[in-house]
C-alpha cells in the first residue's frame, strides 16, 4: 500500500494524508472502535509535521469518520448504514450491501384489532385485525434500529409461518408472488425515550432518525406500514439531486 506523500504534488500534504487515512478506514486497516496511530507515530511514518497530521485528522473528525476521546486518542467511528431514497429496500438488504451481517431480535408479533390509524393507512376494514411485528434490527450485532411493522391479515398469516428473528419480509413475500411496487416515506428527527434508548444501547433523549414507510403492491393496494427508528450514529439517508 502506498503510504507516501509527495511535497511536489499540487495537492496539499494534509489533503494527501486525509485521502490515505480514509483508505485505511475503508479497507479495514484502521478498524472501527479502535485507536488510530498516535500523532508521533504518524509523523515518523510520513515524515511530516505535527500540524500537518492534525489538519488531516481534523477533516476526518469533521466528516464523522473518527472521534477524539479525551485521554485516549483518536478512535475510528463505526461506519453508518446508508439508505437510498430512490430505491425500495429492506434493512437486511442495506446491511448486506455494506458487507455486514444483519440480524433481528423479535420483541412481539400479534394480530391486533385496535390499531385504527394503522388500519386506515393499510385500507383495512375496521372489524378486521392486522399483524403487528416489533423488532430490534442489528448489524454485526450492533443495535441499529427499532422497527414496528403492520401488515394486512392475509399477509400477516404468511409471515407468521416464518421465524421472525430471521425473516426478511420482502424475500418471503416474493416467494409467494407478492411484490412491492413502490413506497412513500416520511423522515423526521425525534428523541429516544428511555425504553427506546435501552433497546438500542444509547442514552435517553439522544437523537433518532424516524422513517415512516407505506408500501404498495403491484395492484396499488397498501400492504406494509412501517415505522423505523434509527440510531443517528449508525444510519443516514443519501440521495442524489439533479438540476
Amino acid at each position: 500500500m502506498n503510504t507516501k506523500v509527495n511535497p511536489n504534488k499540487d495537492l496539499a500534504l494534509y489533503l494527501q494524508l486525509k485521502e490515505l487515512f480514509i483508505d485505511r478506514i475503508h479497507n479495514g486497516q484502521w478498524e472501527a472502535d479502535k485507536l488510530i496511530p498516535t500523532e508521533q507515530e504518524l509523523m515518523k511514518e510520513f515524515d511530516v509535521s505535527r500540524t500537518t497530521i492534525r489538519q488531516a485528522i481534523s477533516i476526518l473528525v469533521q466528516e464523522g469518520l473518527v472521534e477524539k476521546k479525551q485521554g485516549r486518542g483518536t478512535i475510528v467511528k463505526p461506519r453508518k448504514l446508508s439508505g437510498n431514497l430512490s430505491q425500495l429496500k429492506g434493512f437486511a438488504e442495506e446491511v448486506l450491501e455494506r458487507g455486514q451481517v444483519p440480524r433481528s431480535k423479535l420483541i412481539r408479533a400479534e394480530f391486533k384489532s385496535n390499531l385504527h390509524h394503522e388500519k386506515s393507512m393499510l385500507e383495512v376494514k375496521d372489524d378486521e385485525p392486522i399483524l403487528l411485528i416489533e423488532r430490534i434490527r442489528l448489524a454485526d450485532e450492533i443495535p441499529v434500529a427499532l422497527e414496528r411493522t403492520c401488515w394486512p391479515k392475509e399477509i400477516g398469516e404468511i409471515l407468521m409461518k416464518h421465524n421472525l428473528d430471521e425473516a426478511r419480509y420482502y424475500e418471503i413475500l416474493e416467494n409467494y408472488n407478492i411484490y412491492l411496487n413502490r413506497a412513500s416515506e416520511k423522515i423526521a428527527a425525534i428523541n429516544a425515550t428511555i425504553d427506546e434508548a435501552d433497546a438500542l444501547g444509547i442514552r435517553g433523549g439522544e437523537a433518532l432518525l424516524e422513517m415512516t414507510r407505506l408500501s404498495f403492491g403491484v395492484n396499488e393496494r397498501p400492504i406494509e406500514y412501517t415505522k423505523t427508528k434509527y440510531r443517528n450514529d449508525q444510519y443516514h439517508y443519501s440521495l442524489e439531486l439533479k438540476r
